[in-house]
């Protein structure tokens, strides 16, 4: 039911952000009935979205969240408490919005987004299971997003970039103000540090400096994700009604945070393999990745790497000269992988993908490219992706 409209479309067809609103009002959800935190922008939404929720839940607040995109499963998509949904709720919330869908008028010249109908299903289960706090982080833009339907109380802006040129904006200040619209008259704006020109294009936001979150270094992640992280409790701190959480409720729950995808480690079955994974997209992240690698394992064996077109190829590969690199070229129709690679680089398919071909490229390996990429690798290796973190409890009543 979510990916039906979008595997229908026509050529030239964009999403209908009006037909969502349609759906939603249909179905009774432009009015969450709870404090609304938003997470916009070009790089760590998942991370801002990620520890913002793990505060609410310390403050004893029952939370939903939704991101976007899921790693191994579309369960992933919704979490209550940082839990993914389970099997039999998703199915549930997709009958819902079938059935809202089915009334609907048909579609006309644009189509319902999958991102879209998740974000909706998200506000719906979080209705049902009476959640006290809604934590959504947009798909791809800000007012253009289905995020946008529901106007934050708070909004967080990661730090942003140029990137989805000529869709979002052409320029990464155009691009900011569009992501900034997905704030409504009352909405407090936070921000992650900006470049000069994205910062004078967001205009009067608060800007979260290091150590803005109030956490201690040892409760934030490593690498460039901790401006992300930091950002996502300052937010937090502000939705209304949020209590500070009891310190070693806070403690315990932020020490549980578990980044799948983001400088996680995870072992190879079967071998003595270790895989350092990231979602790193361009050669800032490529370096960071590869300075934690090497901070923890001393020397790297290989690296293998998913970058299609429009990502920063030219920046891994300098950041990668002089290691061993396979490089994996996805079949996906939206996703081009023409680009000529370096000299010595081996590429291989996605069903290349195994823990048995893992294993054979050393002890320290170090997996690089897009969310969808790495959410590849950790199915391949069974990684644990069900939970984010460890709610406290009692629960606030």
């Amino acid at each position: 039911m979510f990916y039906r409209e979008w595997q229908g479309r026509n050529p030239g067809e964009t999403r209908d952000i009006g037909r969502a609103r349609t759906l939603a009002s249909a179905l009774g959800l432009l009015s969450p009935e709870m404090p609304v935190l938003t997470v916009v922008g070009s790089k760590g939404k998942g991370t801002a979205a990620t520890y913002a929720s793990a505060f609410l839940a310390a403050a004893g607040l029952r939370v939903c969240t939704v991101t976007s995109p899921a790693l191994r499963t579309d369960r992933e998509r919704i979490r209550v408490d940082g839990r993914a949904v389970s099997e039999a709720e998703l199915a549930s919330l997709a009958d819902l919005l079938g059935e809202g869908i089915a009334a609907l008028p048909p579609p006309a010249g644009g189509y319902l987004s999958p991102a879209g109908l998740f974000t909706l299903a998200g506000v719906l289960h979080a209705r049902r299971a009476g959640a006290d706090a809604l934590v959504l982080e947009a798909g791809m833009g800000g007012r253009s997003d289905e995020a946008a339907l529901f106007p934050p109380d708070v909004a967080a802006i990661t730090p942003v970039f140029l990137e989805h040129a000529g869709v979002l904006g052409e320029t990464p200040a155009e691009i900011a103000r569009e992501k900034r619209g997905v704030a409504g008259p009352g909405t407090v704006v936070l921000s992650a540090p900006q470049s000069p020109e994205v910062a004078g294009a967001l205009g009067a936001v608060e800007h979260v400096e290091e150590g803005g979150s109030g956490l201690s270094a040892d409760l934030l992640p490593a690498g460039l994700g901790r401006v992300s992280a930091e950002l996502g409790v300052a937010a937090a701190r502000r939705l209304p009604g949020v209590p500070e959480p009891p310190a070693a409720a806070l403690r315990q729950v932020m020490a549980s945070v578990a980044l799948p995808g983001r400088l996680s480690t995870h072992d190879v079955p079967g071998s003595a393999t270790r895989l350092l994974v990231d979602s790193a997209i361009d050669r800032a992240g490529i370096a960071a990745a590869l300075a934690q690698a090497r901070r923890a394992w001393g020397t790297i064996d290989h690296a293998v790497v998913c970058l299609p077109d429009h990502k920063d190829l030219d920046g891994a590969a300098a950041e990668l000269a002089g290691l061993p690199v396979t490089f994996v070229r996805l079949a996906l129709p939206h996703l081009r992988f023409t680009r000529a690679l370096p000299p010595g680089w081996d590429v291989i398919g996605p069903d290349a993908v195994t823990p048995e071909s893992l294993a054979t490229l050393g002890h320290r390996v170090v997996v690089l490219g897009t969310g969808y990429f790495a959410g590849l690798v950790l199915d391949a290796v069974d990684a644990g992706t069900e939970r984010l973190f460890s709610a406290a409890s009692p629960r606030r009543s």
